[in-house]
């Protein structure tokens, strides 16, 4: 599967599965973090569908060829 994470448009393929967060580090995205455990919201993005996930928690799902993950959310925390 690919994965596209915007605003940097960078495309980096992904095992379903596979944690976001490692994912991300090798295609050498900085998505920032905080509890590791989904409680404090700082890895909060944005996938193609509108739904905001926290990627500490959220491993890459199964039945799509490709996702976008926008790191730019507006979170406030």
């Amino acid at each position: 599967m690919k994965i596209l994470f915007l605003p940097d448009k960078i495309t980096v393929d992904a095992e379903v599965g596979e944690p976001i967060l490692e994912v991300a580090e090798r295609a050498g995205v900085t998505i920032p973090t905080g509890c590791l455990m989904g409680s404090c919201h700082a890895c909060e993005v944005e996938l193609d569908d509108g739904k905001v996930i926290c990627a500490c928690i959220t491993a890459v799902p199964p039945g799509e060829k490709e996702i976008t993950i926008n790191l730019s959310v507006d979170i406030d925390w």
